[in-house]
C-alpha cells in the first residue's frame, strides 16, 4: 500500500483464517501476507471445527501461521455438552503443540449473543472452562470483550494466565489503566485509520502493550470500504498507529513484532 516501507515487517495477531469466507483463499491470503511483509498471523477459532481448521492451516504454513483454539461466545448457543467436552479434549491434547498452538482464543463474553439468563449462564460457564484450560496449558488467552470488558476484567484475576490479549478493544477507555497495569496487551486493526474512538484507545495504550490485527474476514468502512479484508491492510494500520502516537513507523513495527513474540512465545 502507499506509504509502506519495504523493510518493515508486520504481524496480524487476530485473523479468522478458518472462517468459510477464506476457505478457498488460504494460499492467496498467505501470499498476500508475504508480499506486504507480514511475518506472523494468529488464526483464531470459533468452535471445534474451526479450531481443527486453524491448527491444520498452521501445520501447513509453519513459522507464518499460528493457531489460537477455543470457543467464541457467538458459538455458545449452538454448543452441545458433547461438543464442549470434545473441544476441551482437543485443546488439552493439541494445546501442548507450542510451535503451532500459541493461545486459547477467541473466547470471552458478549451480551448480544446471550439474551436469556440461561444463555448468559452458559456463556459464562464456557468462558471459565476456556480460562481454566489456558491456565493449565500455560497459554495466553485472546479475549472478546464487546460490552463485557468490566465483567471480564473482574474475572481474569481468578486465573494465573500466561498473558491476555484484548482483541479489538473498544472501551470503556477508563478500564485501560487497569488492563495495562495487569500487563495485558491490546490489539487494534483497520478502524485505527478512521475511528476517533479507536485512535483514543491507541493513544492511551503504551506501545509496549499494543498489537495489530485485521479480524478478517470482517469488513470495514473508511478507506477499506467494499474491500475484502486481508493482511494487505497491515501497513496502513501501523502507519496510522505511528501517526496517533507520534512515533516513527519503523519503531512502531519493531516494537509490535517484539510484543507478538513475547506474548505468544515464538521467534520472529
Amino acid at each position: 500500500m502507499e506509504g509502506c516501507d519495504d523493510d518493515l515487517k508486520f504481524v496480524d495477531a487476530h485473523i479468522h483464517l478458518s472462517d468459510p469466507a477464506y476457505a478457498d483463499r488460504i494460499d492467496e491470503i498467505v501470499e498476500i501476507a508475504k508480499q506486504v511483509g507480514v511475518v506472523a498471523m494468529t488464526s483464531n477459532s470459533m468452535n471445534l471445527e474451526t479450531s481443527r481448521s486453524s491448527l491444520r492451516i498452521a501445520d501447513e504454513h509453519p513459522s507464518l501461521v499460528y493457531a489460537a483454539v477455543g470457543i467464541h461466545p457467538w458459538s455458545v448457543n449452538q454448543l452441545s455438552s458433547k461438543e464442549l467436552e470434545q473441544t476441551m479434549d482437543f485443546i488439552a491434547e493439541r494445546g501442548t503443540s507450542k510451535d503451532r498452538v500459541v493461545a486459547v482464543g477467541e473466547v470471552g463474553l458478549d451480551p448480544q449473543y446471550a439474551k436469556r439468563r440461561t444463555d448468559k449462564d452458559r456463556q459464562t460457564e464456557v468462558f471459565h472452562e476456556m480460562l481454566r484450560l489456558a491456565e493449565k496449558l500455560r497459554l495466553p488467552v485472546i479475549v472478546h470483550s464487546r460490552w463485557s470488558a468490566q465483567r471480564i476484567l473482574e474475572t481474569l484475576p481468578s486465573y494465573r494466565l500466561k498473558g491476555v490479549l484484548w482483541h479489538w478493544f473498544s472501551g470503556p477507555v477508563e478500564l485501560l489503566p487497569r488492563i495495562v497495569e495487569r500487563g495485558d496487551h491490546v490489539s487494534e486493526g483497520p478502524p485505527v485509520v478512521f475511528s476517533d474512538r479507536i485512535q483514543e484507545i491507541v493513544k492511551s495504550v503504551p506501545l509496549e502493550r499494543l498489537l495489530t490485527e485485521t479480524d478478517g474476514p470482517v469488513q470495514y468502512y473508511g478507506p477499506f470500504r467494499d474491500k475484502p479484508t486481508t493482511p494487505a491492510f497491515m501497513p496502513e494500520v501501523v502507519k496510522a498507529i505511528s501517526q496517533v502516537k507520534g512515533v516513527d513507523e519503523s519503531q512502531v513495527g519493531e516494537q509490535i513484532l517484539r510484543n507478538f513474540a513475547r506474548l505468544f512465545g515464538v521467534r520472529l
